[in-house]
């Protein structure tokens, strides 16, 4: 049926010039098809007053017959996609999504980074986490958390926001054939543009908290830390380990948002005997949360050894990557800390998508991947 074209449209996640309206025998690209759909439905509800706005209700047609029935999405959900109202919610749900998970696993942060900087100290998890209880107390398993909080709010901010600007713009480039065919590269080069200036956004707090976290006495927390640092240092000092930082989250945010779609559309084909927008919103979070979760365990292997590198470096003052590889060799660079980092990775990855996909519910907008119509297939 029309509508449920329409509706079926609207759930796509790719940009709407894969789209085409239903009620079109030609191919119609741009942001128009949305709109079409809107007024269509609008123009349905003022002729049908008895319609109810309930997305779950099925009614029947303007003219009562009770034999097609259709979906009617709630107001809410009328949120244009690629419109800077879809952008700056894409932000928000990147700042909760971020900005929570890696303050909420602090503790596990804490112990990974003191592994990768004191091995011979913190030997294992469980005697990390007892160490650490013993000298400063359960308090300070959450040290460093102010800029944990801060930095990942504004990573996430740019790195969901960005992502999603940057994959509609390589799209509009690609052209609809080109964007469906080459859909995993444009989610790499999307995922690893925004990246770049998520790192940038991230770094100083990131410094702070590494020196926070692994050196006894160097700062209570932000407050102090970060001043300490620009007065010693300057802002070369909050910046030093951006080369690592990009070289280890460009590698990471690539696989976790190809890898993510992948999966996710995978799960849709052959795992959900339901098409993804017949499904209910809490199967598609579910969905979103596994898919992250699998795609996190891949970015963790990805991105580990840049990670080594980078506690290393914000750790020792007149470091050099080669002193790190020199100080770890190279199969401690890729294996320290490694088995943590896995089981806290694929957590927070999986509590992200979770948390992003749930606000963009929230606010009316589709969840995070799923099936990706071909240019024909939306021209039928």
């Amino acid at each position: 049926m029309e509508i449920l074209s329409d509706h079926t449209s609207r759930q796509s996640l790719l940009p709407s010039f894969l789209y085409s309206s239903a009620s079109s025998t030609k191919p119609h690209f741009g942001f128009d098809t949305l709109s079409n759909a809107n007024h269509h439905n609008d123009h349905v509800l003022r002729r049908s007053p008895s319609i109810s706005s309930s997305p779950s209700n099925f009614v029947s047609d303007a003219a009562g017959a009770t034999a097609n029935k259709f979906v009617i999405q709630a107001p809410k959900e009328k949120m244009e996609m690629y419109s800077p109202a879809f952008y700056a919610a894409c932000t928000a749900g990147g700042i909760l999504s971020c900005g929570l998970t890696h303050t909420a696993v602090t503790p596990m942060d804490l112990v990974k980074c003191n592994m990768q900087i004191d091995p011979a100290k913190y030997k294992s998890v469980s005697s990390g986490f007892g160490i650490l209880v013993k000298e400063q107390g359960v308090r300070g398993l959450f040290k460093g958390w102010a800029p944990t909080l801060l930095g990942y709010s504004a990573q996430g901010a740019c790195k969901y926001g960005f992502y999603e600007f940057f994959r509609k713009y390589y799209s509009d480039i690609a052209g609809p054939e080109y964007a469906t065919k080459y859909k995993t590269l444009i989610y790499l080069a999307g995922s690893a543009s925004a990246e770049v200036i998520a790192d940038v956004a991230l770094c100083p707090m990131e410094a702070v908290k590494v020196r926070v976290q692994t050196q006894p006495g160097f700062a209570r927390g932000l407050s102090d830390g970060f001043p300490k640092i620009l007065k010693a240092e300057g802002a070369a000092g909050l910046y030093k380990g951006l080369v690592p930082l990009w070289g280890r989250q460009i590698p990471y945010t690539m696989m976790k948002f190809a890898s993510f779609e992948t999966i996710v559309e995978l799960l849709y084909k052959y795992s959900i005997p339901t098409p993804k927008e017949e499904c209910s919103k809490n199967l598609q979070l579910g969905v979103s949360v596994a898919g992250g979760y699998i795609a996190g365990v891949f970015c963790a292997i990805v991105s580990h050894p840049a990670d080594n590198l980078v506690s290393f470096l914000n750790n020792a003052k007149e470091a050099t990557v080669g002193d790190a590889v020199k100080k770890m060799g190279l199969l401690g660079l890729f294996t320290r800390g490694l088995p943590l980092r896995i089981a806290m990775i694929g957590t927070l990855s999986g509590a992200q998508w979770g948390i992003y996909d749930a606000f963009k519910v929230f606010v009316g907008l589709p969840t995070t991947g799923g099936p990706t119509p071909t240019p024909a297939a939306a021209k039928a």
